[in-house]
């Protein structure tokens, strides 16, 4: 089993959100995801998508986005993003029966000795007007990658963290995220949600404190899905 990681695909059933506006690279994205994925991606492979999957608002109105990912070759895990509005409870993204989609929530998954686990994380790469309202939703993440490590620790084996933001501060410092990650002796850990030049410009990769950290935006691949095991 090969794994592969893939974030902020966007795909956007409704057509109401455009992403050239992160540069003409993104024309046509969808397309160019889906024709590289099916080059590198076998059937018994693992693909894992940390956040940002649709532009849709509700659930009905994902199905579509999720169904053309179900069709895709690869088991796949998904994270929520910032923008996966449509993101409901356990029970009712389970009543969508797909087949080839894992959707990652205070749980964890395990794979030929390989943990997954993970959460959403929060942005401390801007500023927020509302500081309190900002921590409380950082802590709360803080807790739910907690709760997922704690998981896939029970496991034993590898352990793969998803994440969508990324675990570093403004001036791309190990945040509070990262240091979870150390003390749950995490092996490899994803991220996404840079986008463009001036999101690239952010990027922090290889290895950082004994932890292999990837980004894996869509764009920052050219729209390609990353082998990461």
């Amino acid at each position: 089993m090969k794994i592969f990681a893939i974030a902020d695909l966007h795909f956007d059933s409704q057509k109401e959100k455009p992403m050239n506006v992160f540069g003409d690279n993104w024309i046509n994205h969808e397309e160019k995801i889906i024709e590289n994925w099916k080059k590198v991606v076998g059937e018994d492979d693992l693909v894992l998508i940390p956040g940002d999957i649709s532009w849709a608002v509700k659930l009905n109105e994902a199905i579509e986005d999720l169904l053309r990912i179900d069709e895709l070759p690869g088991i796949k895990i998904i994270g929520k993003g910032n923008h996966d509005y449509w993101w409901s409870t356990s029970s009712k993204l389970d009543k969508l029966n797909l087949k080839t989609i894992k959707f990652l929530k205070n749980n964890s998954y395990e794979f030929d000795g390989v943990s997954v686990c993970g959460t959403r994380g929060w942005d401390t790469m801007e500023e927020h007007a509302d500081a309190k309202s900002n921590e409380k939703i950082y802590l709360r993440e803080l807790n739910r990658l907690k709760i997922s490590l704690e998981c896939a620790g029970k496991k034993g084996g590898k352990i793969i963290v998803m994440l969508h933001y990324p675990p570093f501060n403004s001036i791309g410092l190990p945040n509070e995220f990262f240091q979870m990650l150390k003390e749950f002796q995490a092996d490899i850990c994803i991220y996404g949600h840079l986008h463009g030049e001036d999101g690239h410009k952010n990027v922090k990769e290889g290895l950082i404190d004994q932890v292999q950290v990837h980004c894996v935006s869509s764009d920052y691949m050219d729209f390609k899905p990353k082998r990461i095991q």
